[in-house]
């Protein structure tokens, strides 16, 4: 299995595809062994795809120790240099998002063009969802009670109306059969500490490279309003909602054609 050591750690990464170097960062709880996951999407068609775990997570070391966002953003850059990578388009998803605006600030050089998903800034640009505050409930109690919120669509009624499809939907979000590994919670719960503590408000100015920000109509973790603060922040960054809440990856099969067509530079239109 890959392994590469950065920061101290060993991170677990695949490399799949060909094309223009791709670094994809994931979010939330991210963990390869989770299948399908994006290396079974479409990027590894046009890419030369690299997706890891991130510190805590997965495979990759779980250091008991606080952990920071520019700890993260060191950890990617470091695993780009142990492959041999002096630059690369980033893709960051909802936690990958802020781990990417770290990256793309403190290391211009490495960040060849952004795509910032379903992603909060902090500060006074708006915070993504307080996911620390859930870490008392059970995963299903955490499930419900971040449905209606992923989508705002998927409210009370919704919920009542479609009772089969809710149902699967909390027991898609619920599972975790990792659960009982060493470090797991630990790592999860570090991982929430560092993204209660994201803020990269003051200094989005110092992003450089192209950026596209892509976000769902209805999410309610990573709201749309903020999504606006954000675009106005980064010079020339472009903006587009999708339809379909914090997973409008999956629910909108536009998005993924959109962001391709950014990063290989075409005609989004």
């Amino acid at each position: 299995m890959p392994f590469a050591k950065s920061g101290g750690i060993d991170i677990f990464y695949e490399r799949m595809g060909s094309g223009p170097r791709l670094l994809f960062i994931s979010g939330t709880g991210g963990d390869l062994r989770n299948r399908p996951n994006v290396l079974d999407g479409p990027f590894p068609k046009s890419f030369d795809m690299l997706a890891y775990d991130q510190r805590g997570l997965g495979r990759t070391s779980k250091p008991d120790t606080p952990y920071s966002m520019a700890e993260y953003a060191e950890d990617a850059v470091g695993l780009m240099s142990a492959i041999g990578w002096g630059s690369a388009l980033v893709i960051g998803v909802s936690f990958g998002g802020m781990v990417a605006q770290e990256l793309a600030i403190n290391h211009p050089h490495v960040v060849e063009g952004l795509v910032l998903a379903c992603t909060s800034p902090g500060g006074a640009g708006g915070a993504s969802y307080p996911l620390h505050t859930l870490l008392h409930m059970s995963r299903e109690e955490r499930a419900r009670h971040m449905i209606p919120i992923s989508d705002t669509r998927h409210d009370a009624g919704w919920a009542k109306a479609y009772p089969e499809t809710y149902e699967t939907l909390v027991a898609m979000a619920a599972a975790d059969p990792y659960t009982d590994e060493p470090g797991h919670e630990m790592g999860q719960r570090r991982q929430l500490e560092a993204r209660a503590a994201h803020d990269t408000w003051d200094r989005l100015g110092e992003i450089r490279c192209p950026t596209l920000i892509c976000a769902g109509k209805y999410d309610g973790i990573a709201l749309p309003e903020t999504q606006e603060k954000m675009a106005s922040r980064i010079k020339g960054a472009e903006l587009r909602f999708f339809e379909g809440g914090h997973l409008f990856m999956l629910q909108d099969r536009e998005a993924l054609p959109a962001m391709t067509r950014f990063l290989k530079g075409e005609d989004a239109n």
